[in-house]
């Protein structure tokens, strides 16, 4: 791709919207077993039709920000992060995000990605709290919530039923006031 389109850009990895030729990837992602116990429809499989729909399905809600991280070095699309539920009264959103490649977890993709959206969320949208429900068992998601500030506010105990047993939704949340230390520090890391 000679010149990609590009909505968000940080040092490593770049946003831009979610394209139809995505889909494919993103089925296999989806269907991925290191990734399904963390989601809540992990115990469905998902076809490519299926994929296609939630897709369409995002863009007739106005799901404000449905996003694919790329890297910027070969712009190879490693996983979705969404800007979902603005509440414009409130000024609250959801976020959620998947790093679909498994070699590009745990590698600070996730974390650059999240830093870029929060910043569209509170900067150009004027959010002031962004949510984010992460099963209590996906220790890798929790670590990467709280280097971007996220904070737990509520957990709902047994809230998932995964392979076996029950698992807590721990809710996340992070301010705009609490968030822009951490702007701040990653601004200077990319100078």
């Amino acid at each position: 791709m000679e010149n990609p389109i590009v909505f968000l850009q940080g040092p490593r990895v770049y946003l831009r919207p979610v394209e139809e030729s995505d889909v494919p990837r993103m089925t296999r992602w989806i269907n991925d077993p290191e990734i399904r116990p963390y989601i809540t429809v992990g115990h469905l499989s998902f076809s490519t039709i299926l994929e296609r729909e939630w897709l369409a399905q995002q863009a007739a809600k106005g799901v404000e920000a449905a996003l694919a991280i790329c890297v910027n070095d070969g712009n190879r699309h490693i996983g979705n992060i969404a800007l979902e539920g603005i509440n414009w009264m409130s000024r609250v959103a959801t976020t959620g995000t998947i790093i679909g490649e498994a070699d590009y977890r745990n590698r600070g993709y996730g974390t650059e990605a999240k830093m870029l959206l929060l910043h569209h969320a509170f900067h150009r949208l004027n959010l002031r709290k962004i949510c984010s429900p992460v099963f209590a068992n996906n220790a890798r998601s929790l670590r990467y919530s709280q280097k971007c500030g996220y904070r737990e506010e509520a957990r709902l105990k047994d809230q998932h039923y995964v392979d076996g047993q029950y698992v807590d939704e721990i809710r996340l949340a992070v301010f705009k006031e609490d968030w822009l230390p951490l702007w701040r520090q990653f601004q200077q890391a990319r100078t």
